[in-house]
């Protein structure tokens, strides 16, 4: 295999992340708080693999670039579905630690506490979790995160912020990690909105238009590589009439 297939090879690799990556942001369009990515790639030169050829470049898989803009909000009318409205995450209690995420469908779980749909406890700006009174009225939830039942308040909804976004890692049910020392801190400016949802802030013909981009140049890259396979053969074919 010459240089020209090792370097389509590797076009190949990333063009196909690309297309997994742009079809992930199409399946999350109905997700609340979810936020599109973007591969990124890098150029990494090479000794050729034939001695004395051009140098060249192979493209490597550099990771994922995410977009962390606000998405729509959507009024919902669920006392208990909470959208942020600028930057931040909700707090998440896990089996691992504490997770991030911008998805208020929260509800209850057997005890009155606040937790995510799948279950997790949600923490309040203190890092508690949150009871809810099973015999009192419905919750409300004002935009400073605090939450009350009547004229008793039950804590404040946390908002969690980080000045360096690329620290946050993405997990499963829409939730990130924080590395190991890394302390969020409050987000006062930021604003709850009870009985609303975050829409995802993807952009479904954008990502529909870079499949079909994705598509088009895997084609290209894919018939560059035959062509070079047949010149190959072709030269082969050649040296052996010469032989003969």
């Amino acid at each position: 295999m010459d240089n020209a297939l090792y370097v389509g090879l590797s076009r190949q690799m990333t063009l196909r992340r690309a297309l997994e990556i742009a079809g992930n942001n199409i399946a999350n369009l109905d997700t609340a708080g979810f936020k599109v990515e973007q591969p990124l790639v890098n150029t990494n030169p090479a000794t050729p693999a034939v001695a004395g050829a051009d140098p060249i470049n192979f493209v490597l898989d550099k990771g994922v670039a995410r977009d962390f803009g606000q998405g729509g909000l959507e009024e919902t009318g669920n006392p208990l579905d909470v959208a942020i409205e600028g930057d931040g995450f909700f707090t998440i209690k896990t089996a691992n630690g504490d997770r991030y995420t911008r998805d208020g469908r929260f509800t209850t779980n057997a005890q009155n506490q606040i937790v995510t749909k799948d279950g997790q406890a949600v923490l309040d700006a203190s890092g508690r979790e949150i009871t809810l009174n099973p015999t009192g009225p419905a919750p409300t939830i004002a935009r400073d995160g605090t939450i009350s039942q009547g004229a008793a308040q039950l804590g404040k909804l946390g908002v969690a912020r980080f000045t360096d976004l690329s620290v946050l890692s993405k997990e499963g049910d829409n939730l990130f990690s924080a590395p190991a020392g890394t302390t969020p801190v409050a987000a006062p400016d930021a604003l709850r909105r009870q009985g609303m949802l975050e829409r995802s802030n993807t952009q479904p013909i954008l990502e529909i238009t870079r499949l079909i981009e994705i598509t088009r140049t895997y084609e290209r890259v894919a018939q560059m590589m035959d062509q070079a396979q047949e010149l190959q053969r072709n030269s082969i074919d050649r040296l052996g009439r010469s032989a003969a």
